[in-house]
């Protein structure tokens, strides 16, 4: 199991720009709209919407934004590098440098957090994390969400 079947290569942002996590969302929500059938605002409106609920940031560096849009017919994930990292207002406390972005269709249900689950359980994997970390580009990147994990951890 990897995690390139949510990551098409097109939809990693190796260094991403961004000063706040607004700022990152909205970076990340024009990337997803250009590989997507949905809009900018639309994306960034529901990742917003989720954040405001609480924060996506799952600790060690790591956000997790997601939500649920009509038009999408798929599950679609983005992964972005940040360039430093930003506040994410994370339980930990630690500044966000990793995020992955998952949207699904609005009839996802146990879909959804089944791929939520997945990409969570895969990023609390240190080295795997730190794998990204080093990566040197897109598809260096891609290449360490294409390694296979084990399914129960």
């Amino acid at each position: 199991m990897t995690l390139t079947d949510l990551v098409a290569p097109q939809a990693v942002i190796p260094s991403l720009k961004a000063n706040s996590k607004k700022q990152a969302l909205q970076e990340i929500a024009a990337k997803a709209s250009a590989l997507s059938e949905c809009s900018e605002r639309e994306i960034f409106d529901v990742l917003m919407q989720r954040e405001k609920l609480g924060s996506t940031a799952i600790g060690n560096g790591i956000a997790i934004p997601h939500g649920k849009l009509a038009k999408l017919n798929r599950l679609f994930g983005l992964c972005a590098r940040l360039d430093r990292p930003i506040d994410f207002d994370a339980l930990d406390g630690q500044p966000v440098d990793l995020i992955f972005v998952l949207l699904a269709p609005e009839g996802a249900g146990a879909d959804h957090l089944k791929a939520l689950a997945r990409i969570a359980r895969m990023l609390r994997d240190a080295e795997l994390a730190n794998k990204l970390r080093d990566a040197r580009d897109a598809e260096a990147i891609y290449a360490v969400l294409a390694m296979p994990t084990p399914v129960g951890g």
